[in-house]
């Protein structure tokens, strides 16, 4: 009988151990996925743009335009405006060849529910643009 705990157990442990371990590293993992990670890697500006969110000191074209079209508000999340103002910026962000991207976990850093992601080549385009020019 005590032969047979001791063989349960050299298989309990390891498999408790792995579990636990897995367990544990699982939140690390979901806090980051592709663009809504911290440092911004992919420039992702909020959609609508609001008055209470910093503009990037790099913004990219595509976030230009969309403010330019759609100015910031303050209005809060659910009103009517802020609908109407997301409809837009939304319009925008696709004419200007961004991609929409939903933020299923709001952050301090990424507020906002849906983010407006620019066309990695548009800066590209404007560098070789102005090169090309001299």
């Amino acid at each position: 009988m005590r032969i047979r705990s001791i063989n349960g157990l050299r298989v309990m442990v390891p498999l408790v151990i792995t579990l636990t371990l897995g367990i544990s590293a699982t939140p690390a993992q979901a806090d980051c996925s592709g663009c809504i990670c911290l440092g911004d890697p992919c420039r992702l500006c909020a959609l609508p743009p609001m008055k209470n969110i910093p503009l990037a000191a790099d913004e990219p074209d595509t976030c230009r335009k969309i403010r330019e079209k759609v100015p910031p508000i303050s209005a809060s999340p659910g009103s009517n405006e802020h609908f109407a103002s997301q409809d837009k910026a939304t319009m925008e962000c696709i004419k200007s060849g961004g991609d929409i991207i939903k933020n299923h976990h709001r952050t301090k850093d990424f507020p906002s529910k849906l983010y407006c992601k620019p066309y990695a080549e548009s800066g590209m385009a404007n560098t070789r643009a102005g090169s090309g020019s001299k």
